[in-house]
């Protein structure tokens, strides 16, 4: 039987003893260099058959002996480029054909193709060297890329990926970077960023009135300025950064000073690993991912700061520590950089800077110079930031190097949209058995978030080509996500915020449920009305029982207790004592004011939110007293214990309400108080409140398994960012038998908050969706 290929009739026989295979590959295998390392494989066995984009994956068909096929398939599972992430591989009998050769066939025009566009990826070591070879046509050159690394996510525009539709449309190849491009056996064989110093972006440097600094290497004058203790603004792949050199104090306290970051630890850029080990203990598993495809940021744990700038992470015992990710990095370290500051060019939790323009006119005030390039970023992408926890690497702001890479669920349905939070907000888009999570966006309360929101979304449903048919939203009628949802054309649905949470945690471990949702972070909306945010639920994505939550408690000013703790430490000692006691932390403050909101209850809201308690804690013992960044006081209070939990904690108890079962706090306060009236150090408070939390929610736990028969634990939210809580609950739990589920793939702060959401709409959809009790 002949066959076509590509309109051509083939009249090879099939050979004696030859088989034939057919391959559905799933996953990130389009646009990533899958199909010429497929090509280059098979031909290197003499096999036949061919590879082509289909509308359910990447489909090859493959033909030769059983010996040399069953090569060609561990090859290309364990040998795949480092870009493509394979999710599935089904393999199936076929009956031999006449074919010659093989080849990388094209779509069917007008066919509906999956298209999964991979993140950016740090330069890989082949383009490395060849940076580094004065003998190669792309020495020294600032974009060099290939198809296994590269920008890709944040240049694309829409689908089809092809170049025409990437910001990299205005630059036309030269002869010879058009030939590698289509040449399937090339290693930029349909790399869509692909250029050269005669074809491709370039970079120049201005000063910050935004002239043209004229020099004949920028780079290396970009170094200088940076030894002499300037500041300087980057054009990176995602975004623009603020650096300076991290050995000089004063480069970065003026940095602090003209931000307007007072505290907020920053990350460093770190020349190699080497370096990286003088400064901070690396665990093999950080080292990985380090020097991973995605390099993000890693929270290591401090070795020594000597040598380096100690007001870069005051207060903490852990630096943010990245590698140069790109070309452009690695040819300013070059020049003389070894450790820089880096940080986000943004301004209050605002979206990442990254057109030259908007750049120069907002952080003229800022920075000494700007280090810019031609090559537009369609879409902005902050850095990722991870920590390795209770033996993985986890996820606190999931960025470039991730996104839009899919979160793989246990099953599929509708398309259904998840809006997010209000803080660290993201979105989701649920399609088929993909959860596609878009990268941080940032606080919704102000308007530049609001218009990255949007443009996220046409983009997102655009290159991934979904249309959901329902938004999911946070109960809150506030959130700038709920009044985006309503003002859409399309169905809608309010989901309480920790139930989501719960939900997320289940979803990216493929767990249908039920669980035990240990869930605490600092604000959510709950169904009374009230903030929530110390809660223990049991159920799963179609329904959750409120079992446990912790007793509510005044917040006198709302929002400024917030960011002011001692005006919350006041309100539960008020509502924990009949006569206040005297503590020093009170010292200086204008309590009688707070007193009168309190007696009056005027703007005095009750939370139970866990967030908030370890805010008082801190206030209470004189540790922190005010907030300049989210998660302040409970990072002080975690620094305070000295990196362990106490062998003996402070009292608690529960009581029945028709809520469920409530945690008392007022008598923790009461005992935390009197224990720093005798004298107790803030560091032994620290650890014996810690040790509370774990012992409170294991007993809490032993209770919901035995009331509802469920083995299973998720903890979810913000507060499990604590490493000490965490990494001691989880043990606990395993030791006591619970099968423990947590976040890994996605932030268990608000920024995985959309996951969850999203996965109830599908319920909802399906009519098995009843909300919390």
């Amino acid at each position: 039987m002949a066959r076509k290929q590509n309109g051509t009739e083939l009249n090879v026989e099939p050979g004696i003893g030859e088989v034939r295979r057919g391959i559905l590959v799933h996953g990130i295998v389009q646009g990533v260099g899958f199909r010429p390392f497929v090509y280059r494989t098979a031909k290197a066995l003499g096999l036949r058959g061919f590879i082509k984009n289909t509308s359910s994956g990447v489909s090859v068909e493959v033909q030769g002996s059983e010996d040399l096929i069953g090569k060609f398939l561990f090859e290309v599972q364990q040998h795949a480029p480092p870009l493509a992430k394979i999710h599935s591989f089904e393999v199936r009998p076929m009956i031999p054909v006449e074919e010659d050769g093989f080849s990388i066939e094209l779509s069917l025009a007008g066919s509906e193709v999956e298209t999964l566009i991979s993140p950016d990826i740090a330069l890989c070591v082949d383009c490395r060297r060849e940076l580094a070879d004065p003998e190669n046509r792309r020495f020294q050159y600032p974009f060099i890329n290939c198809t296994n690394c590269g920008p890709r996510f944040t240049i694309v525009e829409k689908i089809p990926y092809d170049r025409q539709y990437t910001s990299m449309k205005g630059f036309a190849m030269c002869p010879i970077c058009d030939k590698e491009y289509h040449d399937p056996l090339d290693r930029r064989f349909h790399a869509q960023p692909t250029a050269c110093r005669d074809c491709g972006p370039r970079i120049e440097l201005r000063d910050a009135s935004g002239q043209k600094v004229r020099c004949i290497d920028a780079l290396a004058e970009a170094a200088a300025l940076l030894k002499d203790g300037k500041i300087l603004a980057l054009k990176g792949v995602g975004g623009f950064h603020l650096a300076v050199d991290a050995r000089n104090d004063a480069a970065v306290r003026l940095l602090r000073e003209r931000k307007g970051r007072e505290e907020k630890p920053f990350a460093v850029m770190m020349s190699d690993m080497e370096l990286v080990r003088q400064f901070c203990d690396v665990e093999p598993e950080e080292a990985s991912a380090l020097l991973s495809p995605e390099a993000p940021i890693v929270l290591l744990v401090k070795r020594s700061m000597k040598g380096l700038s100690a007001s870069i992470a005051p207060g903490n015992d852990r630096l943010g520590v990245m590698l140069p990710y790109s070309p452009l990095h690695s040819l300013l370290f070059d020049r003389g950089a070894d450790v820089l500051l880096m940080t986000s060019a943004n301004f209050s939790e605002e979206p990442i800077l990254h057109e030259n323009r908007e750049a120069m006119e907002r952080l003229g005030g800022i920075a000494d110079a700007f280090l810019l390039h031609d090559r537009p970023i369609h879409i902005r992408c902050d850095d990722s930031v991870t920590i390795f926890l209770s033996g993985k690497l986890r996820q606190i702001r999931r960025s470039r190097g991730y996104v839009p890479a899919p979160v793989f669920l246990s099953g599929g349905g509708a398309p259904v949209m998840g809006t997010g939070g209000e803080l660290k907000n993201t979105l989701c888009f649920l399609k088929g058995s993909k959860a596609i999570l878009s990268q941080h966006i940032g606080d919704m309360k102000n308007y530049e978030a609001w218009q990255h929101f949007e443009q996220i979304f046409r983009h997102l449903q655009g290159i991934f080509q979904v249309s959901p048919e329902l938004l999911v939203h946070d109960l809150h009628p506030g959130y700038m996500t709920t009044q985006w949802a309503a003002a859409q054309p399309l169905p809608m649905l309010g989901v309480q915020h920790h139930h989501a949470h719960l939900v997320s945690c289940l979803a990216e471990n493929r767990t249908d449920g039920p669980a035990i949702g240990i869930v605490l972070d600092g604000t959510g909306y709950g169904t009374d009305g009230m903030i929530w945010g110390g809660e223990v639920l049991i159920g799963d994505a179609s329904e959750a029982e409120r079992f446990a939550s912790l007793e509510p408690m005044p917040l006198p000013g709302g929002d400024a207790a917030i960011t002011q703790p001692w005006r919350a430490a006041l309100g539960y000692l008020f509502r924990s004592f009949s006569v206040l006691p005297e503590l020093p932390f009170m010292s200086g403050k204008p309590a009688g004011l707070v007193l009168e909101l309190l007696e009056k209850k005027l703007n005095t809201p009750e939370t139970s939110s866990c967030g908030r308690l370890f805010d008082v804690v801190a206030a209470l013992s004189g540790i922190c007293d005010r907030i300049t960044f989210e998660g302040q006081a409970a990072i002080a209070l975690m620094q305070a214990a000295g990196g362990s939990i106490g062998r003996e904690g402070f009292s608690f108890s529960f009581e029945e309400n028709a809520g469920g079962l409530r945690i008392l706090v007022a008598p923790l306060v009461r005992e935390i108080a009197d224990a720093l009236g005798k004298g107790m150090s803030p560091g032994e408070v620290s650890r014996r409140f810690h040790r509370t939390l774990v012992d409170c929610f294991l007993e809490i736990t032993l209770k919901a398994s035995q009331q509802s028969g469920v083995k299973t634990v998720a903890l979810s939210g913000g507060v499990f960012q604590n490493e000490l809580l965490f990494e001691a609950l989880i043990q606990e739990l395993e030791h006591a038998g619970y099968r423990v589920l947590t976040h890994r793939e996605v932030p268990t702060n608000d920024g995985g908050l959309c996951l969850g959401q999203a996965v109830i709409g599908r319920r909802f959809l399906e009519g098995r969706y009843r909300g919390v009790r």
